[in-house]
Order: C-alpha cells, then sequence, then structure tokens
C-alpha cells in the first residue's frame, strides 16, 4: 500500500520527537484523521472541546516542556478558531505549529463551502513561516522548515494542506530543477548553537554594573536557563531580583533579594527596588510597561536578550547584549567586582520581609464570605515542590503573582502579553502531557470558567487516564464578577461599576465536576479553604475546587498611594451598586501596610 501525503506528515512529525498533536476534527483534515487511524494513533491526536482550546494546550505543552507545541484544525471556522491560542504564542514568544486543512484545490476560487483566504488569516499571527502545500514533492522541506522556524524563532508557524493533497500518494523530492530537498530520510537535525555578545560590549556592560551602589534586576522568561548565574551575579552585586510575570518562575521566593513581580499585579518591594536604584540590569525580560521601570535618567542600564528584534525598546539601556543569557552571563560575572551592595541589598531583604507580613494580614481580613488573597494565600505553603501552576488572566493573577512563593522546582506561568481569558485550564491540560508525572495546579476566575473552562473539564476527565500523576487541581474564585475589569472601571476609568456588563450569573463549579466523575468542592468558609485545598491535591484524579469570594476585596496596585485610593473611593460613591462594602475593603486592605506586626505564622515547610 503506498504512502499517503498525510501519513508522510505523522511520520515526520514523529521524526521531530513530537508525541501529541492538540486537535479538533473536521472534514478539512479527513485525510489526516485517516492517516492517524493507520498510525495507530502516533503521534497521539488529543481531542478538545474547541479549536481555540487546542492552540492553547499546544502553547502550555510548549511553555512547560521547552518542546514544539502542535495543533491541528479544519479549514474554515477551524482555522478561524486556533488565532487566539496562536497570537497568545506569538506575543509570549512560543514554538508552535499549526497543520490546517484547506477545500480542495479544484474548490478554490469558486466560494465553496468554508473556504477561507487562509494565507490572509495568518499572515500575521504566523507571518515567521507560512506556506500551503500544493503538491507531494513540496511537503518535506515546508514541513521542515515550519518547525525549524518555530524552534528557532520562537514563534508560531502554520502549514496549510488541502484536503485532496492530503490524500495523494507521497512522493519525496527528486535531484532536479525546480525542487527543494529537505531531511527526506534522514532524522532531523537539531544541533545546539548558541548566540554570544561582542566581548567589548560585555565589557562595557561590566564597567557600567560595576559603577552601580543600588543594582536592580529584572529577569523574564528568557532568563530560565540561567537560575545558577542570575543568582551568582546578584550576590556578587548585592543586586535586588524583580521577576517579570512570565519570569516568576525564574528564581526562587524563597531567595531574601528576590522582591517578586513586578508591575500593575506586582509587589511592594519590586516598585521600590526600581524606585530607588541606580543601574538596572534587564535579562530576558520585554517587560513592557516602562513606568514602572527606574526614571529615565535616574538609573544606567544594561539588557541582556536573545533577540535583537526586542533589545532596546523599553529603557534607554547603555549597552544592550544580543546573546543567550546562561551564555552571556558566564562571559560577564569573571568581570564583576565583588563585595558591594550590602547595605542595599539589606535594604531590598527589609523591604520584602515587611511585603510578607502585610500580605499576610491582608489575607486574613474578614470578607463576605471568603477573602480571595486568602485563598491563594492558603495554597502556597501546601503546592509540592514539584508542582506546575498556571494562572488564568483576570483579578486570580494578581492573587498568583502576590501570593505564590515559587520554589526550586516548581513552575508557573499565564498568558503574559496577550493576556487572554480563559488559558488557565487548557494550559494545565497541555502541562498535564507534558509532565504527566507531576501535580498540576490552575488558578481560574469565574469569567474564565464560564467561557471555556468548563468545557475543557470534559478535555481533563477523557484523558485523566494517562497521566501517571492524576492531580490536576482547578481553584475557581467564584464572585460573580467580571472582577478585574470592574476593579479598572473604577480605579483608572473613575466610574462605577456597571452592572449589565459585570455581573456573572452564579454557576455550580463543583457540581458540574462532580457530574463529571471528578471531585467537586464548594466552599463558602473561610475556615473550609486550606482543608479543601488538600482535599484537592489528595484526590485520585482532577479535582474542582470552588471557592465562593468577595468580590469587593480590591487589587490593590503596590504603588497605590492615599490620594489614589480616594479618588477611586470618590468614583465608586457616585452610584456602584457595591460601594459601602468596596470602600470598606480597600480602606482595610491598604491600611496594612501602615501597621506594625508578624504575619501569618504558617508552617513553611507543610508543603503537601
Amino acid at each position: 500500500m503506498s504512502s499517503k501525503v498525510s501519513d508522510h506528515v505523522l511520520q515526520r512529525l514523529r521524526d521531530w520527537g513530537v508525541e501529541q498533536v492538540f486537535g479538533y476534527p473536521g472534514d478539512g483534515i479527513n485525510g489526516l484523521l485517516a492517516a492517524w487511524g493507520r498510525a495507530e494513533d502516533r503521534p497521539r491526536f488529543v481531542q478538545s472541546r474547541h479549536e481555540e482550546m487546542s492552540a492553547l494546550q499546544a502553547v502550555g505543552y510548549a511553555k512547560f516542556s521547552g518542546r514544539l507545541g502542535v495543533c491541528a484544525a479544519t479549514s474554515g471556522p477551524g482555522a478561524i478558531h486556533l488565532l487566539n491560542g496562536l497570537y497568545d504564542a506569538k506575543l509570549d514568544h512560543v514554538p508552535v505549529l499549526a497543520i490546517v486543512g484547506q477545500t480542495h484545490r479544484s474548490a478554490m476560487g469558486g466560494s465553496y463551502q468554508q473556504e477561507v483566504d487562509l494565507h490572509s488569516l495568518f499572515k500575521d499571527v504566523a507571518s515567521e513561516f507560512l506556506e500551503t502545500v500544493t503538491v507531494p514533492e513540496q511537503l518535506p522541506n515546508v514541513l521542515d522548515r515550519a518547525i525549524r522556524t518555530a524552534y528557532a524563532r520562537r514563534c508560531p508557524t502554520a502549514v496549510i494542506i488541502p484536503g485532496d493533497v492530503q490524500d495523494l500518494d507521497y512522493s519525496p523530492p527528486t535531484h532536479e530543477f525546480k525542487m527543494v530537498p529537505a531531511g527526506l530520510d534522514t532524522a532531523p537535525d537539531r544541533a545546539g548553537w548558541t548566540a554570544v555578545p561582542d566581548e567589548d560590549a560585555v565589557r562595557r556592560a561590566a564597567e557600567i554594573l560595576n559603577s552601580g551602589d543600588k543594582v536592580a534586576i529584572l529577569v523574564g522568561q528568557g532568563a530560565a536557563g540561567a537560575r545558577a548565574e542570575v543568582e551568582r551575579l546578584a550576590e556578587l552585586l548585592g543586586a535586588g531580583v524583580a521577576k517579570a510575570l512570565l519570569g516568576k518562575d525564574v528564581l526562587s521566593d524563597e531567595l531574601p533579594y528576590v522582591t517578586g513581580s513586578i508591575g500593575l499585579l506586582g509587589t511592594r518591594p519590586s516598585y521600590e527596588l526600581m524606585r530607588d536604584c541606580d543601574t538596572l540590569l534587564t535579562i530576558g525580560s520585554s517587560f513592557p510597561y516602562s513606568q514602572y521601570l527606574p526614571d529615565f535618567g535616574q538609573a544606567r542600564g544594561v539588557q541582556i536578550d536573545i533577540d535583537p528584534h526586542m533589545i532596546g525598546m523599553r529603557y534607554p539601556y547603555e549597552v544592550n547584549l544580543v546573546g543567550d543569557a546562561k551564555a552571556t552571563l558566564e562571559r560577564l560575572i569573571p568581570l564583576i567586582e565583588p563585595g558591594r551592595g550590602g547595605e542595599w541589598q539589606d535594604t531590598v531583604r527589609d523591604n520584602v520581609t515587611r511585603w510578607r507580613d502585610i500580605m499576610g494580614r491582608r489575607a486574613e481580613l474578614d470578607a463576605d464570605p471568603v477573602n480571595p488573597e486568602l485563598v491563594a494565600s492558603a495554597l502556597d505553603p501546601l503546592l509540592p515542590e514539584n508542582a506546575i501552576v498556571t494562572s488564568d488572566s483576570g483579578s486570580t493573577a494578581n492573587w498568583y503573582a502576590r501570593h505564590l512563593t515559587m520554589r526550586p522546582g516548581m513552575r508557573g506561568s499565564l498568558s503574559g502579553t496577550l493576556a487572554t481569558m480563559g488559558c488557565g485550564v487548557p494550559y494545565a491540560i497541555g502541562a498535564k502531557f507534558a509532565h504527566p508525572d507531576r501535580p498540576v495546579v490552575a488558578l481560574v476566575g469565574d469569567g474564565a470558567m464560564q467561557m471555556n473552562g468548563l468545557a475543557e473539564l470534559i478535555t481533563a476527565a477523557k484523558y485523566r487516564h494517562l497521566w501517571e500523576d492524576p492531580r490536576l487541581v482547578v481553584g475557581v474564585w467564584n464572585n460573580r464578577d467580571l472582577n478585574q475589569v470592574t476593579w479598572e472601571l473604577r480605579a483608572m476609568g473613575g466610574a462605577p461599576s456597571f452592572e449589565p456588563s459585570q455581573e456573572l450569573p452564579d454557576v455550580p463549579y463543583a457540581e458540574f465536576a462532580r457530574s463529571l466523575g471528578l471531585t467537586g468542592i464548594r466552599v463558602e468558609k473561610p475556615e473550609e479553604v486550606e482543608a479543601a485545598w488538600r482535599a484537592g491535591l489528595a484526590a485520585d484524579g482532577p479535582a474542582v475546587i470552588e471557592f465562593v469570594t468577595d468580590p469587593a476585596v480590591p487589587p490593590i496596585p503596590p504603588h497605590a498611594t492615599w490620594e489614589q485610593m480616594e479618588s477611586t473611593a470618590a468614583a465608586i460613591l457616585k452610584g456602584d451598586p457595591d460601594r459601602g462594602s468596596v470602600v470598606k475593603q480597600g480602606f482595610k486592605a491598604k491600611v496594612q501596610e501602615f501597621l506594625p506586626g508578624a504575619g501569618r505564622g504558617r508552617n513553611e515547610d507543610d508543603r503537601g
């Protein structure tokens, strides 16, 4: 029996080490689905409830595995549904390949059913590589280039294969004019290479860093492979280290000079670190909010980044080092003069200790019925050392950023740049396929859960038997409100909450989980929070823990002043339906910054 184009697609994916493809079926990829049957489901076809979820699962898989995420969809509506997840990959610089069907070549241009101009559709999101396969001989080179480009440029790429081409007999390119050879029958070559900056540029960077007395380091996901080097550099410089949200798992939060996340969702110590430093070193981050960086002219700056297109954009850096973070730091560290910054680092440590006390007190504040900060704070010490944590967008991202302590071995991520709602559960599913032997916890708001998280619980139930460690715990903050936007209206727009857009129906999330045969727990009292997390982490399969939380508890920015609080309160009092509770909770949260005393005193070794 002759091999079809579709058979060769799956064979080449196997050659590249692809173990699963996240997708949804449709007649535009019927040829590929038939090939999957002939290949005995290798690589595994992971069926989501929606193509957008397939793309987000591929992103989650790629983020937590470091390998290529692959998604597949039919022509027309299936292809359109992939876009949001692919944009998430593009903006967070994640290698993802989309394999997309198209109407038969004979029908193209005929306004046929589900015919969409896919090149126009994908030309931005897959701008680094996008191609349609029209003859079998074209396939090997196109597929290999799509994969190599996704890896090399950390981006989404797309290969479009018309339905009739999928069913053609496969024939490789020949040694002839207008033929482009690829790897053919050989295994793909992913030989490693490392970019390093010019030696003179490294020396100039060292001079700037050695001249600083108050050095601040900002790390992003690009520093993930350089943990030891970042720690060593921080110790030599006596520096404090802040983390962009995508770099939350780069360094352990147990290091006393690590100030945590930066920005609107960040911590007070990170704000103070940038406010008071005289030197800034940014490693592997394109954090876009320059208002949270030192004032222009205040600090001398150095940046390290692998991507020359992303360098020098966010701050007036004096030296931009284009190179791999680890390799660049290995060349920079020997040039750093030790023994400086002791008093500065002591100040940073004191600020971190004080902030942790404040956050502990804020989590203990009374709320109606459960304080959302308590939910994250109670989870923190219970997380296993090898846990993977995903966070959705919305107010839960505040609690993820501020309350969860990343320790060595833990991983975490969220939709950093696109900040799309609905990524938390599909990311978690992708993480389980990347690491079936590790527990995964997803932090999700009720808005995101209603958007698509409920449906993807069906996917989790479908594949739970494949995971060596069956734990996938979804924590749902049920506050019946699109809370992040509500607070943005109040704090940034100076407007009261607009209930018709913000109010959500009260959905029985835990009950729905139980209907699927999963563990489901509903929590309505603060004293039940810790026990619920423990039960979820001890479950023998996926679990949903539904916390009924108070929407009036504010995600106060770390730099918020009393004047800003008063301005927000004035806007609320214009007619916010929950104005009394909002002002009361906001005042109680802010006043914790001015009170002496210790935090919650919980057992830091009690981590499940």
